[in-house]
């Protein structure tokens, strides 16, 4: 048996067999993908996508060449904006490339090497592209981790123009095709027929990358981050993917075709019904209601969010606006974000307040050398630290508030005290607004996003204080288990179903409910099959996931049992082991199971 190691691909090697006629045949070869990202099953014929040699000179130049190379860089810059402004119009993450296109960091960067270093201009935006992608992939946020490909595209982009090089139209594709390449940007999937596309296996990338939310939203299977798979595939093999297990069976048999085939018609009928009951309530059989909301880092999530049957926004990060620009947004540029999220939310919007810091750095403002940045200076505290920054915040958030349904959720919360100084500040700004004749909600609601052991330690108390609790299990289980959820020599230590986190989830919502307030849940762990009847059961009021998930989340709802589920939390409080708690919750049949209309199952795994 193939034992899965966390980042790269077990593999069974092709051999020889022996056909009984003398000759030599080759047996198909399995690969298993550590993580899935787009679900389905599919079978097809593989194109590898061959890549340009984008790869600079290193040749340094002299001081009299320097001018010519800016001149360069300058003529590329202008070339790769136009072609941008026009992919803009139809695409709004060609906008944000434009941005940043357009930075003042990147063409500082690529100036001051060029003049200083005397690098060459390809060189140049080498160095620059990297260090700047880097600020984005150094992040703990999986969603702004995967932002460093945005500048990375950008970079191709620019350096393609400068090497001259003509841009991949992928014109070699002639049939429906599984698209296999080391990774795929959005001006590459910008040039791809997607009628001839059955499904995405990149080498690189993560699961939040923009192929992964590119195959989501049309539907089509994707697997990321699967290591050395270039090295197991060519062009016009034929190859059945589960993007559910994560299994890629490399030429198949034809009975192993026929059961992909099966397997891909029963995950099919399941995925409509999924969809054709994405607008009902997540509502238990025996009428326990729940709410299933979306945690979005755009305004333009949020109307996909909107699309996709949203109870709410759990989740709406305030940084984004931070980290797209050269310099901190100002109020108006705030407010207009904050109220045109707010229209397009259905009901509730979650608006955290900013929580940079850590593993997110910003371009333009040094934060200063920290030997554990993330035990540092970062989120409220920057916030509380930098008040009139912060205020700036607050005031656009309180004007937005007369433009839908507003909350405000504070982050990293670990006293009482601090709480009470963001709840001042608060007032302090409502006050303002009421000697500038402004408008905006007065009964703003106000929660924490409980991440930090000592916010566990202190529920009872911030249940007094706040109008509402989010838990965000990403933070808190790693800082309950001394586990850096990105060291990936002790992934098997980060683990959101230790004992130790499910008790600290429990108390929290125990605190929460007996102060009256709602408790909700913005973490990964909520978008967990395997959690769902667990969360169901300790008694979660919301269920805060990717926009992707909320359909499944809620199908899975809908065929739960709360008297059951509330058992098998009972059954999980005693566990000791992370085994115990497993072998609870594979007792009986979850929303992990089988939801297949035949005896074959059709699993969701993650």
């Amino acid at each position: 048996m193939n034992r899965k190691i966390p980042g790269k691909i077990a593999i069974k090697k092709k051999r020889p067999k022996s056909s009984g006629a003398g000759e030599q045949v080759m047996i198909m070869k399995k690969l298993f993908a550590p993580k899935t990202s787009s679900k389905g099953i599919v079978t097809g014929k593989v194109f590898v996508r061959k890549e340009a040699d984008l790869k600079p000179s290193q040749e340094k130049i002299t001081e009299e060449q320097t001018g010519a190379e800016m001149d360069r860089f300058f003529s590329a810059k202008k070339k790769v904006k136009e072609d941008l402004a026009v992919l803009a119009e139809d695409n709004d993450i060609f906008g944000a490339h434009l941005l940043i296109a357009d930075d003042s960091a990147l063409e500082s960067g690529v100036l001051s090497r060029i003049r200083e270093k005397h690098r060459n201009a390809e060189f140049a935006l080498a160095e620059t592209t990297e260090e700047l992608a880097g600020i984005f992939e150094m992040m703990d946020d999986a969603y702004m981790k995967e932002r460093g490909a945005d500048v990375r595209d950008v970079g191709k982009r620019l350096m393609a123009e400068l090497k001259g090089i003509r841009p991949d139209d992928f014109s070699e594709i002639r049939e429906p095709v599984i698209l296999v390449a080391r990774d795929l940007f959005p001006s590459d999937t910008a040039k791809l027929d997607l009628n001839k596309i059955k499904a995405f296996i990149t080498q690189e990338g993560g699961i939040t990358s923009h192929v992964s939310i590119m195959a989501k939203g049309l539907g089509l299977p994707a697997l990321v981050g699967v290591s050395g798979i270039l090295d197991e595939v060519n062009t016009g093999d034929m190859l059945c993917m589960d993007a559910l297990t994560g299994e890629i069976i490399v030429d198949p048999d034809d009975r192993t075709i026929a059961e992909y085939e099966k397997k891909q018609k029963e995950y099919e009928t399941y995925r409509s019904t999924v969809r054709a009951s994405g607008s009902l309530p997540a509502e238990t059989v025996d009428g326990r209601r729940v709410t299933v909301c979306a945690n979005t880092g755009s305004v333009e999530e949020v109307r996909a969010a909107a699309e996709n049957h949203a109870d709410g926004i759990g989740l709406f990060r305030s940084e984004f606006l931070y980290m797209d620009g050269s310099c901190f947004p100002s109020e108006e540029e705030q407010f207009e974000a904050y109220s045109r999220a707010a229209k397009l939310c259905p009901r509730e919007l979650t608006v955290r307040t900013l929580d940079i810091g850590g593993d997110k750095e910003l371009p333009y403002f040094d934060f200063g050398e920290e030997e554990n940045p993330f035990l540092g200076w970062r989120a409220i505290r920057i916030s509380l630290d930098m008040k009139e920054m912060f205020c700036e915040q607050l005031r656009a958030i309180l004007r937005a508030s007369v433009c839908g349904k507003i909350r405000i959720m504070f982050p990293l919360i670990v006293s009482v005290e601090e709480l009470r100084e963001a709840r001042e500040l608060l007032k302090q700004c409502k006050r303002e607004l009421e000697r500038e004749q402004i408008s905006f909600d007065r009964e703003i609601q106000t929660g924490v996003m409980m991440e930090t052991p000592a916010a566990v330690m202190m529920a009872e108390e911030l249940a007094k204080e706040a109008d509402f609790f989010s838990i965000g299990t990403n933070d808190l289980t790693q800082y309950l288990l001394a586990a850096d959820r990105g060291n990936k020599k002790i992934s098997s230590i980060y683990n959101s179903f230790h004992p130790a986190v499910l008790r600290a989830i429990a108390h929290i919502i125990h605190a929460g409910h007996a102060a009256g307030i709602p408790v909700g849940m913005c973490g990964e762990f909520a978008g967990d099959p395997r959690a769902a009847e667990l969360l169901l059961g300790m008694g979660l009021d919301e269920f805060s996931v990717s926009s992707g998930s909320m359909a499944d989340v809620r199908y899975a709802i809908r065929s739960l049992s709360y008297e059951a589920a509330q058992k098998k939390a009972e059954a999980v409080r005693k566990c000791r082991t992370v085994e115990e708690v497993m072998e609870v919750l594979n007792s009986v049949p979850d929303m992990s199971e089988t939801h297949s209309c035949s005896s074959n199952a059709v699993h969701l795994a993650d």
